[in-house]
């Protein structure tokens, strides 16, 4: 196993994950391992069980979270415990207030060897620790017939080198938020929410913003955070405009993301902030405040926007002039330790945890886009408006971020490269940077 320095170690901690508020808490329908099948321990984790002549005990660790997901946690535990003498589950949530608790003491677990049985990560590491060999693949949890339930861009995201390595059971997306007021009063029709060959390009997203644009407001808001918030709300316009931030294998960004391609898409967006239709330091909900007219944001969004009394809408994230369609995806998600001392039931308890109703269960409490698609069978308000609209990009045009053990020195590099063009530096200066950066972490902890 490749061991990094502590302080590079800690860089995964940078990676900020993009959480939504939930609704009330609900109790799950059963123990189900798959759809609604009733989950039962495989033959192996009773062999093991047998052999110690105790019960087994799961571990989990998880972030904290609102009060409604704690009771979900409890629940659900409570409910698995009561069923499952056999194997008994413990839930350790831990506090992220202050952004580094969680990865600090993940870290501290890798080099100590103290690791839960499983451990949820933020969707762009996984790369990472499953390189570290922090995570092992878990690729005989679930069937083919049960892969393809899962949203494909989850699939992607929580697989690496051929393995699956962890399963989340919420989705997140992007779109372009517009208030209605504001585009009547430009007389700017307004962008389509069910059909894609009617959402706006790069060319009508600029020329509107401009429209937009006045003493009161501006036009847009692509500023989603100054950290990890960068590339993942970003990223799609790269993609769309035929760049890639690193190679196949994730082993080199020279040539991707600091290409022709990427140096002109940097340009693009800085014309935004260079022509004052977007702020590069947004202040607090810049659109819910009516203080911009447009924003790329979150499925995360739709509930607070549902609650005010903004008179707005939603569409598509932009496409390209010539009609290419891609959206962010990602989230956390559960994956298995090297130092799981029980891991035939951790994959039992994994299996159940990601089952579908129990997903669906989470996923309403949450208001997060569910990763299985059979999960929707017990959700409701999918079906039209702006949920439906998250759901069909996730299921059409999501693209999980690069998969590559160096994620984090690329995310961070991005950051700063992009925040630097849009204070006016030269973008392929800024880009040639992050790629040098990339190649020499990957060069010093990776390169075979």
């Amino acid at each position: 196993m490749k061991k990094r320095a502590i302080s590079l170690l800690l860089s995964a901690a940078l990676l900020l994950s993009l959480s939504a508020c939930g609704g009330g808490a609900k109790t799950g329908e059963g123990s189900s391992a798959s759809g609604g099948e009733k989950s039962g321990e495989s033959t192996a984790a009773k062999e093991e069980n047998a052999k110690s002549g105790a019960a087994a005990t799961v571990t989990i660790w998880s972030p904290t979270d609102l009060a409604v997901i704690e009771q979900w946690w409890t629940e659900h535990i409570d409910q698995w415990n009561k069923e499952h003498p056999d194997i008994q589950v413990k839930r350790e949530a831990i506090d992220r207030s202050d952004s580094y608790a969680y990865e600090n003491k993940i870290t501290t677990a890798m080099t100590s060897g103290d690791l839960p049985d499983i451990l949820f990560v933020d969707g762009p590491t996984i790369s990472y620790y499953a390189e570290n060999q922090t995570i092992i693949p878990i690729d005989d949890v679930w069937t083919e017939e049960d892969k393809k339930d899962f949203v494909a861009s989850t699939v992607q995201q929580d697989s690496y080198n051929g393995h699956m390595y962890a399963m989340g059971p919420t989705e997140s997306s992007v779109a372009l938020y517009y208030n209605k007021d504001y585009l009547d009063e430009a007389g700017i029709p307004y962008p389509s929410d069910t059909d894609i060959h009617q959402a706006w390009t790069w060319d009508q997203f600029y020329e509107n913003a401009e429209k937009l644009t006045t003493k009161d407001h501006v036009g847009t808001n692509i500023i989603m955070d100054k950290g990890e918030g960068l590339i993942y709300a970003l990223e799609p316009f790269f993609l769309e405009a035929g760049a890639e931030f690193v190679n196949e294998d994730g082993s080199s960004a020279d040539g991707y993301v600091n290409s022709e391609a990427s140096v002109k898409t940097m340009e693009y967006l800085n014309r935004f902030i260079k022509n004052g239709y977007a702020n590069i330091d947004p202040v607090k909900d810049e659109f819910l405040n009516g203080k911009a007219a447009t924003l790329l944001g979150g499925s995360w969004n739709v509930q607070d926007l549902e609650k005010s009394n903004l008179n707005w809408g939603v569409s598509y994230y932009p496409v390209s002039n010539d009609g290419k369609a891609v959206s962010p995806t990602g989230d956390w998600s559960a994956a298995i330790t090297k130092d799981s001392k029980n891991p035939e039931a951790a994959k039992e308890v994994l299996k159940w945890l990601m089952n579908t109703e129990n997903i669906a269960s989470y996923a309403d409490t949450i208001s997060k886009p569910a990763s299985r698609t059979s999960a929707y069978e017990h959700m409701e308000g999918w079906k039209e408006g702006a949920r439906a609209l998250f759901l069909w990009q996730l299921q059409n045009t999501g693209v999980a971020r690069p998969r590559t053990p160096s994620y984090s020195v690329l995310s961070q590099g991005f950051s700063t490269a992009i925040l630097n063009v849009f204070s006016g530096t030269d973008p392929k200066k800024e880009l040639d940077t992050v790629a040098a950066d990339f190649k020499e972490d990957y060069d010093t902890y990776y390169k075979k």
